[in-house]
C-alpha cells in the first residue's frame, strides 16, 4: 500500500507509532534551548515582506543544494537579484532535493505554517510565493506570531559575550507569552590562531566589560564580568562551537606568555594554541558550574573549506563539512578534570560525525551523577545529521548505551522562524522508532501508558526539568 506524502501520518509506519505521536508527542509545547534566531527580530516583532526573505536569507542549507543544482551564486547570496528571482531558483531546486531532508522540511514548513499542501516546483512557485508572502505580512505571521503559532515556551538565542543583550531586555519588559533568553557563546575568546582577529575581539570585550585588558588575568576578569551580566539577564546555558576538545596541560605562566604573544600580533605554534584553548574551555566550564548553567558543546565541524568562497562571502555561507577528529581521549580528560575538581556542570555534547555516536553515548555514562537524572546528555542529531537517518542513529546509540527516557530532546539550531517543524520531524521519527519496537514485540504493548509518558518527557518534560528556565 502506497502511503500519501506529508499527510497526518507522515513518517509513522505503524498504528502504535501513530498513537504515540497523535496522543502524546504532537500536543507537547516546545522548549528551544539552542537556536540562532536574531533576538532583534523578536524584540521589534519583525514582519517579513515575502517568503524569500523569511526562507532564504542566511539559509546555507538551501544555498548548498542550489549550488549543487547548478544555480549561480547571485541567486543564493547575491545583492543584484530580487527576492522573487531567488525564490524561483529555489523552487527549481526543490524537486531535485528528493531524499534530501530539505524536501521534507520544505513541505512540512509550507504545510504547518501556511496550510499549503501542494508540492513546491516551478509550476506552483508563483501561487505559493504570493499566498505565503501575503500571509507573512499579516500580524499573526510576525516573528512573535510564528513563535506562538508553534507553541514555543522558551527561545534560547546564541550570543557573544560582548553582545549588549538589549533586545532580550526589551522582550522581558514587554512580558511576552514566551521567554527569550540569551545563551553564552564565547568561541571568539578562544580563537588565538588569528592574532589580528583575537586582538580586535579583546578590544571589544574591554569596551563591553568596561575595563582595561592588559594581561591574561584581566582577560579572564572581563569574561567573568560579562558572564555575570549574562546571568543577570536570564542566561542559563552556554554553548561552544569547537572543532574538537582540548585537555592539554598548562601553567599560569605559560598562559600569560601566550596571551602576551598573541596580543603582540605574533603567530602561535600549534602546541600553544591548543594549551590556550584547553585553559579557556576549563575556565569557562567552571564559570558555568558556579552559576548552575548547562554547558553545551557542538563539536566536529570542519569550517570554511573553500578559501575562495570564504574571501568572497565570509563564514556561515555553506562551505563547511563534517570533520574527523580524535575525540575520545581529550574529551575524557576534559570532563574528568572538571569532575575531579567537583566542577562539572550539566553537559550536553552534540557530535557531527556519526561514527562518534557510540563514543559519545558511552562517554556521558562515565560522568553521570545523582541527584540529577541525565546530568550528562548526548545532544540531538544536528546540522548535517538532523534528518531522519541521522536522528534514528543518534536515538539508537543513546537507547542502547544510555537512557533514552532521560533525553532532553530536539533543538532547531536554525536562523529561520519557519524551522520549528524540525521538532515535529524529530517527534515523528522518535514515535515511529519506538512504535515499531512495540509492534515487533521488542517493547511490551501493555506498557503503552508508560511509553506514552516517556515520549512526552523526551519531547518536553525532561527539558523543562533539566534547564529550569
Amino acid at each position: 500500500m502506497i502511503k500519501n506524502f506529508n499527510d497526518e501520518n507522515f513518517l509513522l509506519q505503524t498504528r502504535t507509532a501513530e498513537r504515540l505521536y497523535h496522543e502524546h508527542a504532537e500536543r507537547m509545547p516546545i522548549i528551544d534551548f539552542h537556536c540562532h534566531l536574531d533576538p532583534a527580530y523578536i524584540a521589534r516583532d519583525h514582519s517579513f515582506e515575502n517568503l524569500a526573505e523569511a526562507w532564504l536569507e542566511g539559509d546555507h542549507y538551501k544555498w548548498r543544494a542550489m549550488r549543487a543544482n547548478g544555480i549561480e551564486e547571485r541567486f543564493c547570496t547575491g545583492k543584484d537579484t530580487s527576492n522573487k528571482e531567488k525564490f524561483d531558483a529555489w523552487a527549481r531546486t526543490v524537486p531535485r532535493t528528493m531524499r534530501n531532508p530539505l524536501y521534507h522540511w520544505t513541505h512540512l514548513e509550507l504545510k504547518t505554517a501556511f496550510g499549503v499542501t501542494k508540492l513546491l516546483k516551478p509550476e506552483t512557485a508563483d501561487e505559493i510565493y504570493e499566498q505565503c508572502s501575503a500571509m507573512l505580512r499579516e500580524k499573526e505571521y510576525s516573528c512573535r506570531g510564528l513563535v506562538q503559532k508553534y507553541r514555543v515556551e522558551v527561545v534560547c538565542t546564541t550570543d557573544d559575550p560582548v553582545d549588549s543583550l538589549e533586545h532580550h531586555a526589551r522582550c522581558r519588559r514587554e512580558n511576552l507569552p514566551f521567554k527569550v533568553l540569551p545563551a553564552w557563546r564565547p568561541d571568539k575568546a578562544l580563537a588565538v590562531e588569528s592574532p589580528a582577529n583575537f586582538r580586535a575581539y579583546v578590544e571589544r570585550l574591554s569596551a563591553a566589560a568596561d575595563m582595561e585588558i592588559v594581561k591574561y588575568e584581566d582577560f579572564i576578569a572581563a569574561l567573568r564580568r560579562r558572564h555575570d551580566y549574562f546571568d543577570k539577564a536570564g542566561c542559563r546555558v552556554s554553548d561552544h562551537g569547537a572543532e574538537q576538545f582540548h585537555a592539554e596541560r598548562y601553567t599560569r605562566g605559560e598562559l600569560r606568555r601566550i596571551f602576551n604573544k598573541v596580543m603582540s600580533g605574533l603567530a602561535l605554534p600549534l602546541d600553544e594554541i591548543t594549551r590556550f584553548k584547553a585553559a579557556m574551555l576549563a575556565t569557562l566550564a567552571e564559570m558555568d558550574w558556579e552559576k548552575g548553567w548547562v554547558q553545551q558543546f557542538h563539536y566536529g565541524a570542519l569550517r570554511d573549506n573553500n578559501s575562495r568562497a570564504f574571501k568572497l562571502l565570509g563564514p556561515d555561507s555553506g562551505f563547511d563539512s563534517i570533520g574527523e577528529f580524535d575525540v575520545a581521549r581529550p574529551l575524557a580528560r576534559f570532563l574528568d578534570g572538571l569532575d575531579a575538581r567537583g566542577k562539572l556542570a550539566k553537559t550536553i555534547i552534540y557530535n557531527l560525525n556519526p561514527r562518534a555516536n557510540e563514543v559519545i553515548a558511552t562517554m556521558i555514562g562515565n560522568f553521570q551523577q545523582g541527584p540529577t537524572p541525565g546530568k550528562m546528555q548526548m545532544g540531538a542529531a544536528w546540522w548535517f545529521l538532523d534528518q531522519h537517518d541521522g536522528m534514528e542513529k543518534q536515538l539508537n546509540a543513546l537507547s542502547l548505551l544510555g537512557l533514552l527516557s532521560r533525553f532532553v530532546g530536539m533543538v532547531t539550531d536554525s536562523r529561520s522562524f519557519l524551522s520549528y517543524p524540525r521538532h515535529e520531524y524529530f517527534r515523528r521519527t522518535l514515535c515511529n522508532l519506538v512504535g515499531n519496537d512495540v509492534e515487533r514485540g521488542l517493547l511490551p504493548s501493555g506498557e503503552l501508558p508508560f511509553i506514552g509518558k516517556m515520549i512526552e518527557d523526551i519531547c518536553y518534560n525532561n527539558a523543562k526539568a533539566y534547564f529550569n528556565f
